[in-house]
C-alpha cells in the first residue's frame, strides 16, 4: 500500500509540519509499505498532488490541515479508487466531526493509518466537489468574514464565527432566489440555504442535524427572510442544530438542488467562498472512500 501525506504548512499555525518526524518514525516498522510526504506550496497544490497519485493507482491519501485542505484533496482524487484519511490540524476541522470524536492529533494519525476503509457520499455543486457542506447567503458571508477575524491574534475558530455572525447581521443583504428541489420549485427571499452531506461547519455549527454521510441524500436547510433582531435570536439555536422550531426554517432531503438568482450571491463550498448566479447541486452516492480510525 502507498501512503501519501499531504500537509498544509499554514494549518495549525505551522504545527502541521512538526508532525513529519512522528509519521516517519511510525512507518519505520512498516517497511513493506511506501510512504510519501508532500508539503503544499500554493493554493490548489493539494489537489494537484492528490490527482497525480490517484491517477497512478489506488493509494491512501491523508489530509493534514483544515477543511479547505480536505476539499482540495477531494477535488483531486474524486472518481478514483483511492481512500481519504483526515488528520485535523486546521481551525475548524468540521468534516471530521461527522466521522469520529477523537481529538489528539497523534492518536488520530496512528488510528487512521491502521483504520478501515468505507464508502461515503460525495456532493458536487456546478463543477466542484464537496464532501461536507455548501451554502449560500448569510452564512456564506459569515464564513468569509470569519476568515478575516481568524487572522486576529488570540481569536480561535469558534470565536471567529461568533464574531462574524454579529458583524454580518449588519452587512448582509437578503437573496431573492428560486429553489428547485428534485423538480419542486419555490421562489423565496432567503436568509440562507445550506446543502449538507455532513453535519457540521463553522466550528461545530449544525445546519442539518439529521444529515448522514452514507444515505445517498442531500439535506437542505432553508431559512427565509427574517429581521436583523430575529437573526440574533435564531443563530444560538442554529449553532446547536435546534433551529427547526423556528417557523422561517424548513428542511428537505433530496438528490438534486438548483438555486437561481438574478443577482450574484456568495457560495460557500467547504469553506471556500465563490460567487455565482446559479448553484446546481447533486449527491453522488458512495462517491468516495474514507478511512475510519480503528
Amino acid at each position: 500500500m502507498k501512503h501519501i501525506f499531504i500537509i498544509n504548512p499554514a494549518a495549525g499555525k505551522g504545527k502541521s509540519v512538526e508532525l513529519v518526524p512522528f509519521i516517519q518514525e511510525y512507518f519505520k516498522a512498516r517497511e513493506q509499505e511506501e510512504l510519501l510526504i508532500e508539503v503544499t506550496r500554493y493554493p490548489g497544490h493539494a489537489a494537484e498532488v492528490a490527482r497525480k497519485h490517484s491517477e497512478a493507482g489506488p493509494c491512501r491519501i491523508y489530509s493534514i490541515g483544515g477543511d479547505g485542505t480536505v476539499n482540495e484533496i477531494v477535488n483531486g482524487m474524486a472518481g478514483s479508487s483511492s481512500a481519504l484519511g483526515v488528520i485535523p490540524t486546521g481551525s475548524g476541522n468540521d468534516f471530521i466531526r461527522s466521522l469520529h470524536s477523537e481529538t489528539d492529533v497523534k492518536t488520530v494519525i496512528t488510528r487512521t493509518i491502521e483504520g478501515m476503509e468505507k464508502s461515503i457520499d460525495l456532493a458536487r455543486v456546478n463543477d466542484k466537489y464537496f464532501i461536507n457542506i455548501a451554502s449560500i447567503g448569510f452564512d456564506a458571508n459569515v464564513v468569509y468574514n470569519a476568515e478575516l477575524f481568524k487572522k486576529k491574534p488570540g481569536i480561535t475558530g469558534s470565536m471567529a464565527y461568533l464574531l462574524s455572525i454579529i458583524y454580518t447581521v449588519f452587512k448582509h443583504r437578503i437573496c431573492s432566489i428560486e429553489v428547485d428541489i428534485d423538480g419542486e420549485k419555490t421562489a423565496m427571499n432567503a436568509l440562507l440555504v445550506a446543502v449538507a452531506n455532513g453535519r457540521y461547519y463553522g466550528g461545530g455549527i449544525m445546519p442539518a442535524p439529521e444529515a448522514q454521510l452514507d444515505d445517498g441524500l442531500l439535506d437542505v436547510c432553508l431559512v427565509s427572510e427574517v429581521s436583523r433582531l430575529k437573526i440574533l435570536s435564531l443563530f444560538p439555536k442554529y449553532i446547536k442544530g435546534r433551529h427547526g422550531v423556528i417557523k422561517q426554517v424548513s428542511f428537505k432531503k433530496c438528490k438534486k438542488v438548483k438555486i437561481l438568482s438574478e443577482t450574484e450571491f456568495s457560495l460557500n463550498i467547504d469553506g471556500e467562498i465563490l460567487t455565482a448566479k446559479c448553484a446546481d447541486f447533486e449527491i453522488i452516492q458512495s462517491g468516495i472512500r474514507v478511512i475510519l480510525p480503528c
